[in-house]
């Protein structure tokens, strides 16, 4: 797993730097200290991974993150920092981030790598517990105007909370097959990049 890593502090990005290339199936393939060479090395390096900061001087990581998801929707970020912001939870889990971890939790990083690697989107348990509150205060619409079926809001609710595919098809008694293709439906009519977006629209709208 080829990883680029972004930080302004170099003490930090040594350290981070010397765990994950601890694991022999990680390389660190290049550092950086903000947004506008995070952008820069992303373009130049091609990561499987980008393991970045939050707040870091001339561009932030969620600013450097728009701009090369926009470039390379199919990009993996993990964001990293030692702030519990709010607002930052949310704009990293609307830009599609693959997950959010306090650095105070060293021990977790290389694990929530590996499973955001894998298509998990991994958040840490201080994270986890202030979900449902940031997402069920943002702004209100109506379902009725969205356009939906019955069967696709149920659809989105159990994506909301968590189910799998399978455990949807179960809950539902629809094949996942079919559960599959209304999500992927669904993705497409609101112009969402994945689950995780879903269940942000479907607190913020419901």
């Amino acid at each position: 797993m080829r990883i680029l890593l972004i930080d302004d502090d170099e003490l930090v990005t040594l350290s981070l730097r010397t765990i994950l290339e601890s694991d022999p199936e990680i390389e660190v393939v290049g550092t950086g200290r903000n947004g506008h060479e995070a952008i820069e090395l992303y373009h130049a390096l091609m990561p499987d991974f980008l393991l970045m900061d939050i707040r870091m001087e001339d561009m932030n990581g969620i600013a450097a993150g728009e701009a090369i998801i926009k470039d390379f929707p199919d990009a993996k970020i993990l964001y990293l920092t030692t702030f519990k912001d709010d607002e930052y939870i949310v704009k990293a889990l609307k830009l599609g981030a693959k997950g959010y971890i306090l650095k105070q939790k060293y021990d977790c990083i290389l694990p929530a790598l590996k499973a955001a690697f894998l298509g998990q989107n991994v958040f840490g348990d201080e994270i986890i517990s202030k979900l449902p509150f940031l997402l069920s205060h943002g702004q209100s619409d109506s379902w009725k105007h969205l356009g939906f079926s019955k069967r696709e809001y149920e659809i989105v609710e159990q994506v909301a909370e968590g189910l799998s595919n399978k455990e949807i098809s179960g809950k539902l008694f629809l094949s996942e097959g079919t559960v599959r293709n209304y999500i992927s439906a669904i993705l497409e009519k609101l112009e969402l990049r994945d689950r995780t977006q879903l269940a942000v629209f479907y607190y913020k709208n419901r």
